[in-house]
């Protein structure tokens, strides 16, 4: 009987799937590169780029441009179809919008947000807090890190005139994004900002959005469950 013999980059991604299930990668952890298990395995940088390419598309691993590939974060991991800029959903409603722009500055990234914004942990990021309101009611708070690489004049706007999305749209036009939503207790401040008892369950959404240049930001929008929802609509052509 003839033995079937198993692809490399199939056996590569077996073996990077083995040390993250055994816990000997943990997440955030930074994987062999491209070069490393190309020479480990003893195969092409191609073989080995197809077995990173493919487990990052599972949502397993992270690549970072001039960072590296890391573990994923180890939760589960769903999709949304659309990106809506939250005022534009309000007023669809016939509901009126408004925000409160409560903090707008430089900070200095740690490694796990440095990451995520394929960036290196210690470079100047910029760090926004914006309070949304539908008519006079706090619905989301809207926590971002923005490249600053990429939007130099993020500091300058005014996000009670205009949304962070709406301002990213326009400077760096969003071209791939990943989502990852959760049920959550939020923390007692934030709780206070949406007006609701601290242990409301909440909706939190961390959002990472891309350019053709790069990473552009890294949001987290925390909502109370019983004031907002997700949904989105798929049409199929035949």
């Amino acid at each position: 009987m003839t033995q079937i013999k198993t692809a490399k980059f199939t056996v590569i991604k077996q073996h990077i799937c083995q040390k993250i299930e055994s816990g000997q990668w943990q997440q955030h952890d930074k994987v062999p590169s491209e070069n490393e298990l190309a020479e480990q395995f003893s195969v092409s940088r191609m073989t080995a780029r197809r077995a990173l390419q493919e487990l990052t598309e599972q949502g397993l691993l992270i690549r970072s441009q001039g960072s590296g590939t890391f573990v994923a974060t180890f939760k589960s991991q769903s999709s949304l179809l659309e990106i809506r800029n939250i005022a534009d959903e309000i007023q669809e409603r016939g509901h009126k919008h408004h925000a409160l722009q409560m903090i707008l500055s430089g900070v200095e990234l740690n490694h796990e947000v440095a990451i995520l914004l394929g960036l290196t942990e210690g470079d100047n990021a910029y760090y926004s807090e914006v309070l949304h309101f539908e008519n006079g009611d706090p619905i989301q708070l809207e926590q971002r890190y923005v490249n600053s690489k990429l939007v130099p004049n993020y500091l300058q706007q005014d996000f009670t005139i205009i949304t962070p999305h709406e301002y990213l749209s326009s400077e760096a036009p969003l071209t791939e994004a990943t989502h990852e939503i959760e049920a959550v207790l939020a923390a007692s401040n934030v709780c206070q900002f949406l007006a609701i008892e601290t242990n409301t369950p909440c909706l939190q959404v961390k959002r990472r959005t891309w350019s053709s240049q790069g990473v552009v930001s890294l949001a987290t929008l925390t909502a109370a469950g019983h004031k907002y929802r997700l949904g989105s609509h798929l049409t199929f052509n035949f």
